[in-house]
């Protein structure tokens, strides 16, 4: 389910179920393969508008570091 801007993913957390995974970096663009091998997904590419993005495959949430994200303005 997208949130309303329709900026990222914003699942509802379902505890126990839900991974709480948090992964900070420093770019607004990430890609996600959930980990790879096996247990992985297709690699997906997702964008940070704000200040995290959740992976609609996974649930992993990529949240940007303090400071970071400018990348030129591209």
């Amino acid at each position: 389910m997208r949130d309303p801007q329709m900026t990222g993913y914003a699942p509802h957390l379902t505890p126990g179920v839900t991974p709480e995974d948090v992964i900070l970096v420093e770019s607004r663009k990430i890609g996600c393969d959930g980990g790879g091998g096996t247990l992985g997904h297709p690699l997906v590419y997702l964008r940070i508008e704000a200040t995290q993005v959740t992976c609609p495959y996974c649930s992993r949430t990529f949240r940007l570091k303090e400071g970071a994200g400018d990348d030129g303005h591209h």
